[in-house]
């Protein structure tokens, strides 16, 4: 049974013809005209012109000033005998020193975990394939080389961000910062370069300069309530304005999409049930997510009693992004994200989960999100790090790259998830799909364990969990007492999905598996017999424990309830 996700027609009434192609392509002119880079003059005018239009909404707004560490790259350059090749660096990429950074070059290929086993690289520079990443900075930095030469898919440079520290680093983080040099150069040069080396020629030269440091950076909240109870639970919603050069797309669009929502969502105020807050976040593009993470930390008690649920935006309205049915769901919010796509497209979401990006810096509080880049472009011939078009992270990014009519249908699939995330009197959460399918996997690992370690307990323990989430579905309870009991869970359920363990801290900016706490059993499957299989299963049997406790906290909340 799919939940509802109408509330006595206030969606339906508020979204038909509603949104404004007109105004919201003259608001993109307007914040067209700056660039946006973190703490840079053309973001503070893009903030204070965004703080003006929330003011005129009517939203109680704050500009709030917070410390970040913030990374601009300035020129680049590689040197190879008496050839200079033109390059971009890379936010969080070390400076090279004065008389540039010289090493042997080698390569990598696609720079995988596999095509560094086995090599030597230490004190030298590896050529890798692709958009430069956090993933590769840190491969790199762990096995001792000095630099990295991406290879750009295309004649196109893209800008990068290469720290995998999400957030600005701690005394405890800090030492996973990049210890390379990091330029791109173009798929051209990048041929010429591997050409050179089969000939015999391997030393190159990199120049970088890269200021990074301790920086004032600003955080834009608006907010409106339901009712004037200060406990009120409220909806997130985001996006962050810093960018690179104009960045329309990446990120003006969001921002202009996120006024219109806001301004539309004021119209059907009377049928709120929730409050919502806006957040515009800096720091994104060059600080890793600082704007967003700061805000988790330093609001954590806040958002861990009152934020129901988190909306972010990146990206929408691109020149042909015509796929919406890959966007990110945390699972909780899939049923409500699906319908508002079907609605305005007819396209199928396909369950994809939430990527680790996009200022989605709250699971470890506990809070399911949706969306992040919304509309895709149709996978093509140059292989990009997303779908999000050719001049994604260039200066490119301009106005020609919005379509009005695409930005008007993902500004209404955002438009209905709001508002029903405001306007139903029970909040449309459902977790039954995500443990089913958390049940399911336990029963893989049971089978490929065989005897060697039991998960009956476990798999008892998810079974129950799915069986009580389908009578709270039921709505017998009070809808106050519905949200509460859906918020409680919500704090066990996400961040045992979505994080490695710690509720406080945040994981790596990479790629996590569904359900991180099943990696020590997974490998555990995969151990050969003898001494390995035993360490592994030490890791294990306390995995098992954690996730056992967890469903059995879940299940209390939920039992304690109906």
């Amino acid at each position: 049974m799919a939940l509802a996700t109408q509330s006595d027609g206030a969606v339906e009434s508020a979204v038909p013809g509603a949104v404004s192609a007109q105004r919201m392509m003259a608001g993109l002119k307007t914040l067209a005209q700056w660039s946006k880079v973190a703490t840079t003059p053309g973001e503070a005018s893009s903030f204070a012109w965004l703080k003006q239009q929330l003011d005129e909404i009517g939203l109680k707004t704050r500009l709030i000033s917070h410390d970040a560490y913030i990374s601009i790259p300035g020129p680049a350059r590689l040197v190879i005998g008496e050839r200079t090749v033109p390059a971009i660096t890379h936010a969080m990429s070390l400076s090279s020193p004065q008389g540039g950074l010289t090493g042997l070059l080698v390569d990598l290929g696609d720079g995988s975990r596999k095509a560094f086993a086995g090599r030597e690289v230490a004190g030298r520079i590896v050529l890798v394939d692709g958009i430069a990443s956090p993933a590769v900075a840190a491969l790199a930095s762990a096995a001792g080389a000095i630099g990295v030469v991406q290879i750009s898919p295309h004649h196109l440079l893209h800008e990068m961000c290469i720290s995998p520290i999400w957030g600005s680093p701690s005394t405890q983080t800090r030492a996973a910062l990049p210890q390379v040099v990091a330029v791109t150069v173009s798929n051209d040069d990048g041929r010429a370069l591997r050409e050179g080396l089969s000939a015999g020629a391997s030393e190159v030269t990199l120049y970088a300069e890269v200021d990074t440091g301790w920086r004032k950076t600003p955080l834009l909240v608006g907010d409106m309530p339901s009712s004037g109870k200060p406990e009120e639970p409220f909806i997130l919603l985001s996006c962050h304005v810093d960018t690179w050069f104009q960045g329309v797309m990446d990120n003006g669009s969001a921002n202009i999409a996120m006024l219109e929502v806001v301004r539309l969502c004021m119209e059907a105020r009377r049928d709120w049930k929730r409050g919502l807050r806006i957040c515009f976040w800096s720091g994104h593009s060059q600080g890793r997510y600082s704007g967003s993470a700061w805000y988790a930390d330093n609001h954590w008690t806040e958002l861990d009693a009152r934020c129901a649920a988190h909306v972010n935006l990146d990206s929408p309205g691109g020149i042909g992004g015509q796929d919406l049915t890959r966007t990110g769901s945390a699972g909780g919010l899939y049923d409500i994200a699906a319908a508002a796509i079907a609605a305005e497209t007819g396209q199928k979401l396909a369950g994809r989960r939430k990527a680790r990006s996009a200022d989605d810096s709250f699971p470890g509080v506990g809070i399911p999100s949706v969306f992040g880049s919304l509309s895709l472009q149709e996978p093509g011939e140059v292989k990009m790090r997303n779908d999000l078009g050719w001049w994604w992270h260039t200066e490119h990014d301009l106005i020609d790259k919005i379509d009005p009519d695409f930005l008007v249908r993902d500004t209404r699939v955002v438009l209905r998830v709001v508002l029903n995330l405001l306007t139903q009197s029970r909040l449309p959460l459902d977790y039954s799909a995500q443990i089913s399918k958390l049940a399911q996997e336990l029963e893989d690992l049971s089978g490929r364990l065989g005897g060697r370690f039991d998960l009956g307990e476990t798999l008892e323990a998810a079974g129950s969990l799915a069986d009580a989430l389908v009578r709270l579905r039921r709505g017998e309870l009070d809808p106050a007492t519905h949200d509460q009991v859906l918020m409680r869970l919500s704090r066990v359920l996400v961040p045992l999905d979505y994080t490695a363990g710690d509720r406080f801290v945040h994981d790596p900016a990479l790629a996590l598996s569904p359900w991180p706490v099943l990696d020590a059993i997974r490998r555990l499957a995969s151990a050969p017999e003898g001494d390995e299989g035993r360490f592994a299963a030490v890791d294990a049997v306390r995995a098992r424990n954690r996730l056992s406790h967890a469903l059995r906290e879940a299940l209390s909340v939920v039992r304690g309830s109906t």
